[in-house]
């Protein structure tokens, strides 16, 4: 874009070359070569006072005065969107009333806002469902939203997670905070097994000792009683 513009302002100014070089950032060899038709004729001219970098008074002013450098102007602000139904693409919009079905059915806390502000649906539609007066409510069938690709997992935890705040539900605990005591009885007991396990087995052998040593000492008495 810089050649460019320098390309045009060579053609449609008499602005130096140092203040074209600095404008654009480029080199001033790279204007003389422009000037020179070196190199114009590699860039389509781009006009800066169109694309709101400049305006004509500014132009003017450094054409009357050499060693004034001109100044980009601020190009005017893009408009964002910031209101209104998220936007879905097509390919996902035929999935949109199998996630409102799951919503409804799933979390009936959530509000119609939250549901409408999370699919990019609207209250009618989703009251529709409802009512399973949709019109193609014969063909609707309730799916996770996340699965679809309408939302992600950590917008609908949000939601969700709101939603029971403001109903005053108690969030559902966690499986390994459920199953948390019960681990560590089970750990306990299978410690206390394995503990129980070597104590027999240290007793058997102990006892297989003895028992070798009976029959041993039982011969040597009776040798004895013989002599």
């Amino acid at each position: 874009m810089q050649h460019a513009t320098a390309s045009w302002l060579v053609d449609n100014t008499a602005l130096s070359f140092e203040q074209i070089a600095e404008f654009c950032g480029i080199h001033i060899l790279e204007v003389n070569a422009m000037a020179d038709d070196l190199a114009s004729s590699k860039y389509t001219g781009r006009d800066p006072v169109q694309a709101h970098e400049l305006t004509h008074e500014e132009i003017e002013k450094a054409e009357k005065d050499p060693n004034y450098r001109m100044k980009i102007q601020k190009g005017p602000d893009q408009v964002r969107r910031t209101k209104g139904p998220r936007y879905t693409p097509v390919s996902k919009r035929q999935d949109k009333p199998d996630g409102i079905a799951w919503l409804l059915r799933n979390h009936p806390e959530i509000s119609d806002a939250q549901v409408g502000k999370l699919i990019g649906t609207t209250r009618t539609t989703i009251n529709a469902i409802r009512e399973r007066e949709h019109w193609n409510i014969a063909n609707i069938s309730p799916k996770d939203p996340v699965t679809l690709g309408l939302c992600s997992q950590r917008e609908l935890d949000a939601v969700v997670a709101k939603a029971a705040k403001k109903a005053g539900i108690e969030p559902e605990m966690a499986d390994d905070a459920k199953l948390g005591g019960d681990k560590q009885a089970l750990i306990a007991e299978l410690r206390e097994e394995r503990a129980q396990a070597a104590r027999d087995a240290e007793a058997a052998l102990s006892g297989e000792s003895d028992d070798d040593d009976a029959p041993v000492e039982h011969t040597a008495e009776t040798l004895f009683k013989d002599r």
